[in-house]
Parts: structure tokens; sequence; C-alpha cells
């Protein structure tokens, strides 16, 4: 086989092409070589070298022939001499003006006997493919499609031969059309094409050399054409598409000097990109032992080495197989598809590496995929494991042709991801480790999703500009960057366990006792440009799975860290930090910069902690909005009894009616936020108010701290400037809080799953820290009335009932204690201070939830049903009315 070939043969029976021997090695291996008859070059792989080495791309700077817009003058003369040409071969680069849609013709080459002697033609249909038709002897081909019409540069090669008439048009590096039959051979044909004539590049002779038309002129840029008197086998095309000049029989090459332009025909120098295989790979010269370099794609003999543990685990799983599986899937698929000449083989070491075509691939898949699901439950054995990747990877190493139906490869897609699912399940743990020598790990399949991934380029038009196919937990999202994840079986429980390194979790240093999980789904991101992987420097932000289920208990998150994960296909991968770095570390995402596209995952750091359960969050949350509904409606009817009943005017019931109606506005906003998630606009703005209206309950809380204290302590102010000093603390620092945050954080004011402030970031300290400073002051406050108010207590104890009991003294303290405590409390705020002891407890979280869902109704009846000025306002309208 040719290199590629035989590294993918390989590869699909779990082994590697042999690598280069060491130099005590070579001697024995040479005979072992000989011994098994083996003679002349055997392919070999670089030590250093990837699994699949991508193909790599050369520079190759050419002068290009602008041919701008179609005229009746431009054109190009060729000024070699061209022999009789029973064979010949035709190439170029071209880039085709997407402008026009009428007929272009790209060469022509006429001769005295016959004006249109070989001609090649070209247009634009409606599906946007370019149209190629060969001439030759007047003898015209169909025009069929080769390749689209995207502006882009494009590698054709013509080819004709006069025995048969034989003809085939390839385009970027394949066969787009062939048949025979065209002015082939006889009495009424010539042998040859007719040599001595005059080939033009852009333009069609009507006359010799001459008499042009602007309407099937040439309109675009064309490049690196070259000739030959044969036709070209498919493995020099490639060579010539890979900017290879094939020397035998050329008869044209490539160079301004050879050519006539017309005054007006620009030329530009350009560097093509030339795609195409690795120039050469390495050999072994058995006999010689010496090591060389030949062209990758000739055809040569090659073996596939196993490591011994790998290939003594491979034949373990084979010997104590049942081949149940084999069994069911070739059974139901002679029975489905009678004609269908694929089978999974009983041993993975002989069976032959099929080239699949998409139909192919589909109704195999198809079948697989019935017989997992049948058994979905059942366990794979070992071997049955090794046959289904062995499917998976010759899939993933099929090509797609031009033509092939989308909807077949979109179905191709979601077969693919459905098995790979299935075998992910937990109760496949066993199989995976069972071959860990052969396949070290799940990750072989990551690398195998990726594969399938660039294989449905072909789905992305202009009218679908993505695409995403899932199953289960796992899938696949490729728009320009190609993702792959993976949810938590199989594949992120082995990860999670086994293939964490100790300096790793370690790094840090004094979290060395702490677990460490794959917190987020293991991802596969691939930049592809013109259908070839391209790696630079991207930024991610991945969301981590919220709680982390280890042994029956959940996990908080406690340390961040960021690895990438370096997959070796059949070699499970390691863990490391090369390339990437952690920009931002949250609670519940993390944003890192990476220098290449790779496969990687989070790591977190995880302590244990008993976290509520789902029940207990929904009790929760229902407590929270009975409770909001409650102390609104206490709120609302307290606010409205203030206004309405003429209570005295002072400064208390003042602060308590502004106290009220912030309460009231946060509370109500409150209950009905979650409705505005799904609008980021009415989010934000219910954010904004959320924050102005709690902070303005606070300011207020403190104002009430500061008119006890005033109350309490001399204060040398007026009490008209008193309030006005209560009303810009109230109202005016909230609004400059709430100011200054969004002008600061605009774009990180709003968390990322409900509509308040984001808590990942430092914006939750505009409300945290000035509340945090409020409680400080109020709990202060409150000492000093609750020391003067007991101290008060025992004086008027003492007058009034000097004999009394110590019994009756006590409890007239705890009373005097107690009593300024209950009442004040509501408007301090200092309920708020349970919040802080949440994490230590669920209970804490009932009491806080409890405490402060009600404060509208504590306020309400300590402010208005037992508030004597309102039981006083209240019966002095009853007795007006009475009256």
């Amino acid at each position: 086989l040719d290199w590629w070939h035989a590294d993918r043969y390989c590869e699909q029976h779990f082994a590697q092409l042999l690598f280069e021997p060491q130099d005590s090695e070579q001697d024995s291996f040479s005979k072992l070589l000989q011994s098994h008859h083996i003679r002349g070059s055997v392919w070999l792989k670089e030590r250093e070298g990837v699994l699949h080495k991508p193909k790599r791309r050369r520079g190759h700077t050419v002068p290009v022939l602008v041919f701008r817009d179609k005229t009746d003058t431009k054109y190009v003369k060729v000024l070699s001499d061209f022999p009789a040409l029973p064979a010949v071969t035709a190439c170029a680069h071209l880039q085709w003006d997407t402008r026009t849609q009428e007929i272009a013709t790209i060469f022509s080459y006429a001769v005295p006997a016959f004006i249109n002697e070989f001609q090649l033609r070209g247009f634009v249909d409606e599906e946007g493919f370019v149209r190629f038709a060969l001439i030759v002897h007047g003898h015209h081909s169909p025009y069929l499609p080769v390749f689209r019409a995207d502006g882009q540069w494009h590698h054709f090669c013509v080819t004709w031969q006069q025995e048969n008439g034989t003809w085939a048009i390839y385009a970027d590096g394949k066969r787009r059309a062939s048949a025979s039959g065209l002015c082939a051979a006889g009495p009424s044909a010539p042998q040859a094409i007719y040599g001595q004539g005059t080939f033009i590049i852009g333009q069609d002779q009507d006359s010799l050399g001459g008499t042009f038309r602007a309407k099937e002129s040439f309109s675009g840029n064309i490049t690196d054409l070259h000739i030959w008197q044969k036709v070209l086998s498919m493995e020099q095309i490639e060579k010539v598409r890979s900017c290879w000049v094939i020397e035998q029989d050329h008869v044209f090459g490539w160079s301004l000097n050879a050519l006539e332009l017309e005054s007006t025909i620009q030329t530009v120098t350009a560097q093509l990109l030339c795609p195409g295989p690795v120039e050469e790979c390495g050999v072994l010269e058995v006999g010689s032992s010496g090591f060389g370099y030949a062209s990758c794609l000739q055809t040569l003999p090659f073996i596939c080495h196993y490591r011994k543990d790998a290939y003594w685990q491979l034949k373990r799983a084979q010997l104590e197989s049942s081949h149940l599986l084999v069994s069911r899937v070739n059974t139901l698929a002679a029975r489905t598809v009678p004609s269908f000449p694929w089978q999974i083989p009983d041993s993975t070491f002989i069976s032959d590496v099929q080239d699949m075509n998409l139909s192919t691939a589909l109704s195999a898949l198809d079948v697989l995929a019935t017989v997992l699901r049948e058994g979905e439950k059942s366990v794979l054995e070992p071997s049955d494991l090794l046959a289904v990747l062995q499917l998976l990877k010759q899939v993933s190493d099929m090509e797609i042709q031009e033509g092939d139906e989308l909807e077949m490869l979109e179905q191709l897609g979601q077969y693919y991801m459905e098995v790979t699912e299935l075998i992910l399940e937990e109760q496949n743990i066993g199989a995976w480790s069972s071959v860990s020598q052969v396949i070290r790990g799940p990750m072989a399949v990551v690398e195998l999703c990726d594969r399938m991934g660039s294989l449905l380029v072909p789905l992305l038009t202009a009218g679908r500009t993505k695409i995403t196919i899932q199953h289960g937990n796992t899938g696949l999202h490729r728009v320009m960057v190609k993702n792959l994840w993976f949810g938590y079986g199989a594949l992120q429980r082995c990860l999670s366990s086994s293939a964490v390194s100790q300096d790793v979790a370690a790094s840090d240093g004094g979290h060395k006792g702490v677990s460490t999980a794959v917190g987020t789904a293991v991802i596969s991101s691939t930049l592809l440009g013109d259908h070839q992987e391209i790696s630079t420097s991207v930024r991610y932000r991945l969301q981590h799975r919220a709680q982390v289920p280890l042994g029956g208990a959940w996990m908080v998150i406690s340390v961040l860290s960021l690895v990438l994960l370096h997959v070796s296909p059949d070699a499970g991968g390691m863990w490391s930090t090369a390339g990437c770095s952690v920009v931002t570390s949250l609670q519940d995402s993390t944003a890192c910069f990476c220098n290449h596209t790779t496969n990687f995952a989070i790591l977190l750091q995880v302590s244990e902690m008993q976290q509520i359960t789902t029940k207990e969050e929904f009790t929760l949350q229902t407590l929270t909005f009975i409770g909001c509904g409650v102390s609104f409606c206490a709120l609302i009817v307290t606010f409205i009894l203030f206004l309405v009943l003429r209570v005295p005017k002072s400064e208390r019931t003042t602060v308590h009616k502004n106290l009220i109606f912030a309460l009231a506005a946060g509370e109500a906003l409150l209950m009905f936020s979650e409705l505005a998630k799904s609008n980021q606009v009415l989010c934000f703005m219910v954010t904004a108010f959320l924050h102005l209206f709690f902070m303005a309950a606070f300011s207020w809380m403190l104002v009430e701290g500061l008119l006890l204290w005033s109350k309490v302590v001399a204060v040398n102010m007026s009490e008209d400037r008193r309030m006005k000093f209560y009303y810009v603390t109230g109202w005016g620092l909230p609004v400059l809080i709430v100011g200054v945050t969004l002008v600061t954080s605009f774009d990180k004011y709003v968390a990322g799953n409900h509509c308040w402030l984001n808590a990942q970031t430092n914006v939750i300290w505009a409300f945290v820290g000035p509340v945090l400073f409020i409680l400080a002051v109020n709990t202060f406050v409150l000492l000093r009335v609750v020391l003067v108010t007991v101290s008060s207590a025992r004086r008027r104890s003492k007058m009034l009932t000097p004999n009394s009991s110590l019994e009756n003294q006590i409890g007239v303290q705890i009373w005097a204690t107690a009593k300024p405590i209950l009442v004040l409390l509501p408007v301090l705020g200092l309920t708020w201070v349970c919040g802080v002891l949440v994490h230590l407890s669920i209970v804490w979280a009932y009491v806080f939830i409890v405490l402060n869902s009600l404060q509208g109704l504590y306020i309400f009846l300590v402010y208005a049903v037992y508030n004597s000025e309102v039981r006083n306002a209240i019966q002095r309208m009853k007795d007006k009315k009475k009256a």
C-alpha cells in the first residue's frame, strides 16, 4: 500500500506502522524480514510523528495571468511547438470569476486543418457549480460539474487518449467526470490530436490564432499550466496537484518566457498553497539495514507493530470472546440488506480494511446501532468493544465523494453519535478496562469523533452555517470551530478516576488531600480553514457542572485549575497544562486561553459537603415565594394605614413609611424577577431596580438606627436638618451606589442564570459591602439601646418597687432586654445576619428565609397592629364616625 493506506491499515488493527529500529535491533530485524522473504524497501514511521500526519501544504510562488472581465482582445499565446498527441493531459490552477455565468474558454488549440482541435470550456450553473466540457476535434463532451464557483483557487486536470476516446476531468485531486467514445480512433476520425498548432489561453479561436468573441472569453485568473503527451495516472495527478512537475513526456511547462502576452494582460506573483501528501516518507532498506526516503504515494510492503502487552491483551480478548455481538450484527445485516457486502470480522487481527462509501457506512452503522440499542443494558465483551471501534475507525477514514446525498451524510453523523454514546455507557467500564493496553481509555473515542466531524463539512452551505448532531450526552457542533462534548458516562468516570496526574492535583500546594474531578464535558475543538486543520490561539469559556456526584454525597467547588488533555489515539492521553492558562476563574465557569486547538477539560479540585437536594431546594423556593407574598401584602397595608389614618407626623413615622415603601417595591420585583430571565434587556432593568430598592431598604434601616441613636445620645442637629440628612442617606446613597456600579461594571452587572447582581464578579460587593456595614452599625446601635433600656428599667424598678423579689427584678430586666430587640429587629434588618450562617447547615437556610420573608408581616404587627399611635388614630376615626 502507499504510506497513507499502510498507516491507516495498522491503526485500524490497533497497531502502528513500523517505527525505525534502534541500532542494536537492526541486524536481527533485517534477518527476520529476510526470513519472511521480504526484500527491498518497507515503510517506516517517524518516532516523533503523530498517528495521522496532516497533509502538509507547501508554498509555491508562481506568475499568475489576470483576465479581468470578458473581452475580445485579451489573450495569451503559448510559444511552444506541439507534437502530435495520441494522448494528452493538461493541468492548471484556476480562479473563476463568479460575476458571470456565460460560457468561458479556458484554452483552445487550433490547427490549420481543424479550428476546434482541442479545447476546454466552462460555465457556472444555477446551483453555483462550474461545469466543464472537453472538445476534441470538434466532438463535444457534456458539461459536467467539477468544483464550486466560490472564488477560490482550484486545481484541474483534463486527459484524453485516442484509444477508445477515453477522457476524464479531475478537480482538487478527485475524478469528477470520465467516459469513453470522445472522437475515438476509427475510419472517420484522426489517430491523434494534430501537431504544430496554435495554443491560446483565455479565448476561443474562430480562425487560426485569432477572431475572438467577448462572450466566449475567459474571466478570472490562471497559472501553473502544464501539458503532457500522455495520460497521467491518479497518483501522478496527485503529485502535480502537490506542485510537482512530472518530467516524462512533458511538452509544455509554465514559464512567462514561453508565453506571448497581449499588451493589456496583467501578471501578478502569487504563492499557491499546494495541498497534497508529504513529498517523501521514510523507508527501511531490507538487507542493507539502511534508511532512506521514497515518495509517499508509492506502493511498498509494510509491517504493523504491536506492543507486547497490547498484543497479548488483544489475543486474550479474541480467545475469550463468544462473538455474540458480531453474530447478531452480521445476522441482522444479512436479513435486512441481503446484498450487503459488509460484515464485522471475528478477528481484529486479520480483517481487511474496507474502503467504505457513504451508503455502505450508513447501512453498517444503522445495523450496529439497532443491535446496541436492543441490548442497551447488556454489558459489551472486550472483543465486541474492539469490533465496534474498528468499524468506527473505518467510517471516520472514509472519503465523501462529490454528489453524495447530504441527508444520508447527516443521518450517518446521527448513527455515529448514537453508537458512541452506547459504548460509553457506565456498564461498559469493565470492557474498557479489559482492553486498556490496546485502547488506553475512552479518549480514543474523542479522536474518532473529531475525525467524523471533519467528514460533515459538506453539510455546511451558505444557507446552513452551523450543524449540531447529538445523541444523549454526546454530540458535536460545528460552525468554523468544530466542538465535541461528552457527558458524564464511562468517558468522564474513567478520566476522573485514573487519568489525573498527582502533580496537577497538588500543584498549588496545600490541597493534596482534596479530590479532583472533571468539572466540564471533555471537549475537542478544531479550527478548519479550506477543509484543512489550522492550529491557532483560542479563548474558551467552559460552564462547570454545578454539582459533582461522588460517593453518594455532593461536592462543592473550592479550587479550580485548567488542564488540557494530550490525546494520542489508542493511548488514552495525559493531563497537562502546557500551552493553556486560566484567564478568569468563577464559581460556575472558567475562561481560559490556549495557544493552540486541542482536547481539554476543566479539572475541579473539590471538597466534600452535603448540599441541598432538589426537594429541599423546591421547599426553600416555595417558602420564599409565599413569605414574600405575605410580606408584600402586609407592607402595603401598613403603608396605607400610615397614609389614611393621619397618624401624627413625626421623624419616626416618616422614616417608617420610606422603609416600608422601599422594602415593598423590592419584594414585589423579587417575586416576579424569574419571569424576566428570558428577556435580556428586561432582566437588566429588573436587576438594576432590585439593587436600588433593596439598597434603599437597607439605607432606611441605617436611618432607623441613626434615629434611635439620636434618641439615646444627644445630637446637636435640628429636626429639619436631620430629615434632609436622612433623605440623602435613604435615597441618595443607593442611587449613587447603583449609578457608580452601572458605569464601572455595565457588561458584567447581571448574573448569567437569574436577574440579580453577578455573584461571580466583584459587582456583588456593590450590595454586600454596604449591607455588611449597615448591619454592623445597627448591631452597635441596638446593643447601645438595649444597655440604656436595661439600665433605665433597673432604676425605675428600684424607685417604684424597692421591696420586690429577686425573681421580679430579673423578670423586669429580661423584658427590658427583649422588648427593644423584638421591636427593633425588623426595622434594623439584623435578621439578615443569619445569611452569613447559611453555608453551615440547611437549618440556617430555613431560618434565614422564614425570618426575612416574614419581615413585612413583622413590621405590620409591631408598627401597625400594636402601635399605640395607629390604634389611637383608628379610635378617633370610630368616635368621629359615631358622632
